[in-house]
């Protein structure tokens, strides 16, 4: 009994150890990873202006990218360009 508290004693915190720095890890990789191509490029090119659900699993989306708006229909199966049109211009309120 003693041999096996002892042996509890030293594998949880090793295991917890091994699971704190695999997602440690895997937050820093993924850091790097998306990170590295994002800030050459000056900034986003893709940008999500507005969504509508319009049944369960299915929704519009309007992306803006190149200063074009693409309408899209989104299902669990995939998605669909409906529409494309030029970027409108916000106009700013005073």
């Amino acid at each position: 009994m003693i041999e096996y508290l002892l042996r509890l004693a030293l594998l949880l915190p090793l295991l917890g150890g091994l699971i704190w720095g695999s997602l440690w890890l895997t937050r820093w990789l993924q850091t790097r990873l998306h990170g590295a191509g994002a800030g050459q490029a000056g900034g986003r090119q893709l940008q999500l202006v507005e969504t509508s659900l319009i049944a369960p699993g299915m929704k519009l989306a309007v992306v803006r990218f190149h200063d074009r708006e693409i309408l899209l229909g989104c299902t669990r199966h995939g998605l669909v360009r409906l529409s494309e049109a030029p970027a409108a211009t916000t106009l700013e309120q005073p």
